[in-house]
């Protein structure tokens, strides 16, 4: 698709927004794609706009091999000139941590639709405006109040690798893996590449070695929580962090952990959800989109378990005490991986079938809790899914029952029942 760009942008100006979480491999693979085109890649620190106009205005010298004369000290300055300059210049700009600008000047989107709209027309630029914060980038670009809401040509939305490639990576690095294996390696990786890539240059493969290799001297994924996280939110990280700590003990509900944090989280999760998109409001499927019955989940595998395990006991982790550390996850590793198996299956099920709607089912109070329901409205089919680690603690009669109320909603709906254990990854 970036290559299919590229061309395009040889006869017409092209604008390409890309977005992903942070780690996920979003640099490394634009500079792959361009790295022997000419391309030039700005990177927007957290700095003085002056500063960075003096970066960027080396790099143009030094990729372009032009002379920018004057001292270019506002990034509308710098835009204009490279739109001018693409003209007759064919070139790609790499803009990184685009949505830094709404903290550095948020009147740089308004200068650039300005440039953009007037040299557009004659320009030969592959502009690739790449982003961390889904939700500001998807603001920037689709909001309609947002100078640059319309401009854009094309967008691509960088995931996870999903199960079958997580499968892949092992096969080719570790055939003999189990499913033990399996579980340990998308509980830490969830399939972001940079976890992923970590892993798989320490030759971690098996639950032993993964955890020797997060609970290792110098190793990076010990300090991955603070290093991702205490820029995006600054001065509130303490809130932040204790919130995200919560959510992954399994107090998941709003109520619970303002009662245990004593005082008002809703600013707070509203941005973990809608600004950073680092948690996901969840519900009982079938239920009213603004009904109370509310749960809180960290989308991320790997911070879920940072925030369990790693932040959480912080302290024998400053002294170095790693082993104590391993010992607790140890015995708490076949409830915390239960749950993670769950989302691996409405990962694996939502890929494999043809679904209209996939979520999990309670009621009040956390009564007649069934792991998973997968809805098929056109067809009237559903499956209501036990997920347990032992497929020997599967009871069907039991999840018939507890499901009683849900089918009463499905009227006319063909229902499957499943069991869903280690033995099916």
């Amino acid at each position: 698709m970036l290559e299919k760009i590229e061309q395009k942008s040889m006869e017409a100006a092209q604008m390409t927004f890309v977005v992903g979480r942070r780690r996920i491999g979003k640099t490394t693979l634009l500079r792959h794609v361009f790295a022997s085109k000419k391309t030039l890649y700005f990177f927007v620190e957290k700095k003085n706009e002056m500063l960075l106009c003096e970066e960027f205005t080396e790099e143009i010298e030094n990729k372009l091999g032009v002379t920018v004369y004057g001292k270019m000290q506002r990034f509308k300055d710098i835009f204009g000139y490279l739109m001018d300059l693409s003209k007759t210049h064919h070139f790609t700009l790499l803009i990184d941590e685009f949505q830094e600008f709404h903290n550095i000047n948020s009147s740089i989107y308004s200068e650039m639709q300005n440039s953009w709209d007037k040299h557009k027309n004659a320009s030969k630029i592959n502009l690739i405006l790449c982003g961390s914060v889904y939700s500001l980038m998807k603001k920037i670009f689709e909001n309609s109040k947002e100078p640059l809401f319309g401009r854009a040509t094309a967008r691509l939305h960088l995931k996870e690798f999903d199960i079958p490639a997580i499968k892949e990576i092992l096969e080719d690095n570790y055939p003999s893996y189990t499913n033990e294996d399996l579980l340990a390696f998308y509980l830490i990786s969830g399939g972001v590449a940079k976890y992923t890539e970590l892993l798989a240059d320490a030759k971690a493969f098996t639950k032993e070695s993964i955890l020797d290799e997060i609970f290792s001297e110098n190793s990076l994924l010990l300090s991955e929580g603070h290093n991702v996280l205490i820029d995006e939110f600054g001065k509130d990280y303490g809130n932040y962090f204790s919130i995200l700590m919560l959510i992954a003990n399994s107090k998941t509900a709003r109520t619970e952990m303002e009662s245990i944090m004593n005082m008002n989280l809703g600013g707070f999760l509203d941005r973990l959800e809608n600004e950073y998109g680092l948690v996901t409001k969840v519900r009982p499927i079938l239920s009213k989109p603004l009904g109370r019955n509310v749960k809180y989940r960290i989308n991320d595998n790997f911070l879920n378990f940072w925030f369990r395990f790693i932040f959480k006991y912080r302290g024998a982790i400053e002294m170095g005490n790693y082993a104590y550390v391993k010992k607790i996850i140890m015995c708490d590793y076949q409830i915390y991986s239960g749950i993670v198996l769950e989302r691996y299956f409405l990962q694996k099920i939502a890929a494999d079938e043809n679904l209209s709607a996939i979520g999990s089912y309670w009621e009040s109070g956390n009564l007649n809790e069934i792991d998973i329901v997968a809805l098929n409205e056109y067809e009237k089919t559903a499956i209501i899914a036990e997920v347990k680690r032992n497929a020997e603690k599967i009871n069907l009669n039991i999840l018939q029952n507890k499901a009683i109320n849900l089918v009463k909603q499905l009227p006319n709906y063909t229902i499957e029942y499943r069991g869903l254990s280690m033995n099916d990854l």
